[in-house]
């Protein structure tokens, strides 16, 4: 039976879930429909731009929480060791210690990249922007915080890969553990004396 659902916000996380076990291309209105509660009619009142809008507006949504939870604190933490261990803390809460796949690389890897394609680039270099930020305002170089805040990004979705496919979320949980030791290595001796 269809819910009565007022605000589209209310939609999206089911519909994020949907996108992140089937892929663009495998959510089917159908599914899209079963996993919200709302007939297809209701779902293309809240979202006339059908499918891609609600992507759209998922991978949005998602844009957001990251800009509030883990962009934002690296960019503006004062203190940004403090600032890159509660990232570390926010993503492991947000993947579900690995249990919950990025949507944003499900999307890159799939035939619709090129339809989000601004959207998935900005995420991840949005991410490593304000990560090497935060590693910068630690003493390292520019060349250094770049190269770490890229590999913890290689880190982070190559945990989250590896943990699916070999159904161990364990995988996950020890990367993210490790990260900060691997992000925060020789700062002694890169602080400015």
């Amino acid at each position: 039976m269809a819910k009565t659902i007022t605000e589209r916000a209310d939609i999206l996380p089911a519909l994020a879930e949907v996108f992140r076990a089937h892929g663009y291309e495998g959510a089917t209105l159908a599914l899209l429909s079963e996993a919200s509660g709302l007939g297809k009619g209701s779902l293309y009142h809240f979202f006339p731009g059908g499918k891609e809008q609600m992507c759209a507006e998922v991978l949005a949504e998602i844009d957001s929480w990251f800009e509030t939870n883990i962009f934002q604190p690296l960019l503006k933490g004062e203190d940004p060791e403090e600032a890159i261990a509660a990232m570390i803390g926010a993503a492991e809460r947000y993947f579900k210690s690995g249990r919950r796949v990025c949507l944003v690389g499900v999307v890159a890897l799939g035939a619709a990249r090129d339809a989000f394609a601004e959207p998935v680039r900005a995420y991840f270099k949005r991410w490593a922007d304000a990560l090497a930020s935060a590693l910068r305002r630690c003493g390292l170089s520019a060349a250094t915080a770049r190269r770490r805040a890229e590999d913890a990004m290689l880190v982070i979705q190559g945990a989250l890969v590896i943990a699916r496919g070999l159904d161990d979320p364990k995988v996950f949980s020890r990367a993210m553990a490790d990260l900060k030791g691997r992000l925060l290595a020789d700062l002694a001796s890169a602080a400015p004396a």
